[in-house]
């Protein structure tokens, strides 16, 4: 008797340990690396000592906290194929763009993978966009849940609504937390029984735009507390504070709808049995050097993941690519990685239980950059770029110095500047591959302020084709020292280390000529290129 009851405990045990694993992809549209937990890592002031997120914390201290985790491009479309794909953005084709990308059904994707694999897949809100079909790399809408509602989305101008109507703040926000936990429930529901699930939130709510001073409003926080926490490339201004203390409200109501469904997850008995992963798609918007730059603050990310069985409090240092989720993702649900994959998978690194530099290969990682906005340019042209980040340095090579990184000046002139109005809710004003925002209205208006001047330059000034910054010295990359003569040998050597790497892996920027980003269809102006009417009848939709 006592051998049969052993061998049925052995048995399930061993049922229990071969059990697939749920995974829980919690994805934030134009979230930088900020989370709280991070302050406690770093040693000189930074705006993660005054953002809370208590729920990302949870999971980065139940398992990994990544310090380098990289976006492969800092725009959404480009950064999410290559996410889904596991490929370097500029081998997806037509989907290595934003406006006017086109989704290659050839190209193997990790959800439609896991499907194959008997997984139940499910989302919610943004997973790939802008792009033809919609969301086509995770099976079109097929999979979406999300009838509950979505005022997550516009959380902060949603909260100011109803509160403006007479409901309490805390009511207003569970509102919307109900809805989260609406659509999660109906996925949860919906899922056969006994079948593995994929699930992906893509709240768009930290994108712009949201409420000015609703960081304060909402959230509690006091701009003031950021003074002297800003990176040094934006002014440490009142204007600036606001603005960004907003940005980080959304990234705490961001964290709170994590907080909703880890909550449910819990209830539904499946926390220890999946992979919790959360993340964001690139740095922040309408800030100088965030989102559509290669510097650290446009494309260093957040990253935690919860792993069952392994333990937790560690702090990877490894170089991470977020196209290695795609084959993490796959090998996961027992999906072969296919021909073309890029990505390495981190179980290997998820595994070893170990904190710090684990694997010594994952030392490098290389991002790119080609077409934001397709009418930024003259000719809807791209402005490319790649760069290699190691450790201490980062090395830009820009292949089109002559264009204007952040767009043309479009409507602004030396006599002309445009209205405050328009320069907080028209991206198309002026510098159209940086978001309309009050940050970027206050640098157009003091552009001509020689304090400021160089905060200006900084964000939409032509920029040299190289750019080497010692980031031991210049944490913020603000001091090009490309050319001088005590870095010639470090710049030559990663200079001739990124084009070889870019070589090795196909970019067609450097393999191919001409080279494909330069002529249609890669720079047609298609109807959904347009611009499209945002708030208040003025600049783009929210999700671009």
């Amino acid at each position: 008797m006592r051998f049969l009851l052993c061998c049925l405990a052995l048995t399930t045990l061993a049922t229990a340990a071969d059990k697939p694993l749920n995974i829980l992809f919690l994805f934030a549209d134009d979230w930088g690396r900020y989370a709280s937990i991070y302050a406690e890592h770093e040693k000189f002031p930074s705006p993660n000592q005054v953002v809370k997120t208590p729920n990302i914390d949870r999971i980065a201290r139940e398992g990994a906290l990544f310090r380098r985790a990289y976006v492969n491009a800092p725009s959404c479309t480009p950064c999410r194929s290559s996410l889904l794909s596991g490929r370097y953005f500029f081998n997806c084709g037509r989907a290595a763009i934003l406006n006017g990308a086109v989704w290659d059904p050839a190209i193997p994707s990790y959800p439609l993978q896991l499907k194959d694999q008997g997984y139940h897949l499910g989302k919610s809100f943004k997973v790939w966009s802008p792009g033809e079909p919609a969301d086509a790399p995770y099976g079109g809408q097929q999979f979406a849940y999300q009838k509950s509602g979505g005022r997550c989305n516009q959380f902060s101008e949603e909260v100011t609504k109803m509160v403006a109507n007479g409901v309490p703040l805390e009511t207003a926000k569970q509102q919307i937390y109900d809805e989260v936990r609406g659509n999660f429930d109906s996925f949860l529901a919906a899922r056969p029984q006994g079948a593995p699930f994929a699930f992906w939130h893509g709240p768009t709510n930290v994108h712009r735009k949201w409420v000015k001073g609703s960081g304060q409003a909402q959230w509690g926080i006091n701009p003031d507390d950021l003074k002297g926490k800003l990176p040094k490339h934006l002014p440490d201004v009142p204007e600036f504070r606001e603005d960004f203390g907003s940005y980080l409200g959304e990234i705490q109501a961001f964290d709170a709808q994590v907080g909703v469904i880890l909550k449910r997850l819990e209830e539904a008995g499946e926390y220890d049995n999946t992979v919790i992963v959360i993340s964001g798609d690139h740095g922040a918007p309408g800030f100088p050097g965030g989102k559509c730059n290669l510097y650290d603050f446009g494309v260093n990310v957040t990253l935690a993941i919860r792993w069952p069985g392994q333990p937790g409090g560690r702090y990877i240092e490894d170089f991470v690519n977020l196209m290695d989720l795609a084959p993490t993702f796959m090998e996961i649900g027992g999906a072969k990685i296919p021909e073309g994959v890029n990505g390495k998978s981190l179980v290997s690194l998820m595994k070893s239980g170990k904190s710090g530099q684990i694997e010594k290969e994952r030392d490098y990682v290389i991002t790119g950059r080609e077409r934001h906005v397709s009418i930024a340019r003259e000719g809807n042209l791209p402005y490319p770029q790649r760069a290699l980040r190691k450790d201490g340095f980062l090395y830009i090579h820009n292949f089109k110095p002559e264009r204007m990184p952040m767009g043309d000046y479009k409507s602004l002139t030396d006599s002309f500047t445009p209205s405050q109005d328009a320069l907080e809710n028209d991206t198309y004003a002026a510098f159209p591959d940086m978001d309309s925002s009050p940050a970027k209205a206050w640098l157009i208006e003091h552009r001509n302020d020689s304090q400021y001047k160089w905060h200006f330059d900084y964000a939409f000034a032509k920029r040299p084709e190289e750019e080497l910054y010692d980031l031991s010295k210049d944490p913020d990359s603000t001091i090009n020292v490309a050319k001088e003569p005590a870095y010639a040998d470090v710049r030559a050597k990663m200079a001739a280390e990124l084009q070889e790497k870019l070589k090795a892996v196909g970019d067609p920027r450097v393999t191919m000529d001409p080279v494909p980003f330069e002529n249609p269809p890669f720079t047609l102006d298609t109807k959904s290129d347009k611009p499209g009417k945002g708030k208040k009848g003025k600049g783009k939709a929210k999700a671009e």
